[in-house]
């Protein structure tokens, strides 16, 4: 299993034909699921910046031909062909999300100490969408301003809502996202255990191993910053 996530700007126009091309499990061999969404740029307010006519897929799948055959045939992956996107290797995930395997680990300790993408994924109840927004800007805040942040993005169409963030390594991250210098993450945790912002929710934790296309004139994720690959 992998997930794999697109982000491009196809204009305003082409942002909203967006809306009704999500792709389908039972339409696309090999999809476990997909989310389709409008980027918004983090920030330290309660109010999201859109960025205008950039558009974002999350997607889980059963294996990397299921990925190569969506890139080589569907409409939405040449819709965001421009653009950029990584394939992702899960290492621990906190929660649960469609397509995602249980199984997957949920200790924080890790081996690996690469770069690593973290997506936080959410079906938002829409009655606590003020305290969502609250909650999130401090934390959005505190991660751009942290030690190790490649890049970082936020993705909603509502009730769906994500981010995607990249680091340098696990150890920067787990820095952002546990240390007691910078409590804003570990807050937002406990404002959602306290009172849960969605009905559903993951924190996924990745190692990428595929970063193609670019934003804004570069590949937020250089080939040069990812691991080598494993000798077969």
């Amino acid at each position: 299993m992998l997930a794999s996530v697109h982000v491009a700007d196809v204009g305003a126009r082409g942002a909203l034909a967006f809306g009704v091309k999500t792709p389908k499990p039972a339409e696309v061999v090999g999809l476990r699921h997909a989310n389709v969404a409008f980027g918004a740029s983090l920030t330290a307010t309660t109010l999201p910046s859109r960025e205008v006519g950039r558009v974002g897929l999350v997607a889980f799948w059963d294996d990397d031909a299921a990925l190569d055959d969506f890139l080589a045939s569907h409409p939405v992956a040449e819709a965001l062909a421009g653009g950029w996107r990584v394939r992702l290797d899960p290492l621990r995930a906190f929660g649960s999300w469609p397509g995602l395997p249980p199984d997957v680990p949920a200790a924080r300790a890790s081996q690996y100490d690469g770069p690593a993408v973290v997506l936080t994924l959410g079906r938002l109840r829409m009655t606590q969408l003020p305290r969502f927004l609250r909650t999130s800007a401090r934390a959005e805040g505190r991660a751009l301003e942290a030690p190790g942040m490649i890049w970082a993005t936020g993705l909603a169409r509502p009730p769906f809502v994500a981010t995607c963030s990249l680091w340098e390594s696990t150890k920067t991250l787990s820095t952002y996202a546990y240390g007691r210098a910078e409590p804003a993450h570990a807050d937002a945790i406990a404002e959602n255990e306290a009172k849960a912002f969605h009905h559903q929710s993951a924190f996924v934790r990745f190692r990428p191993y595929g970063s193609e296309g670019s934003l804004d004139g570069k590949n937020p994720l250089p080939a040069d910053w990812l691991p080598a690959p494993t000798p077969s």
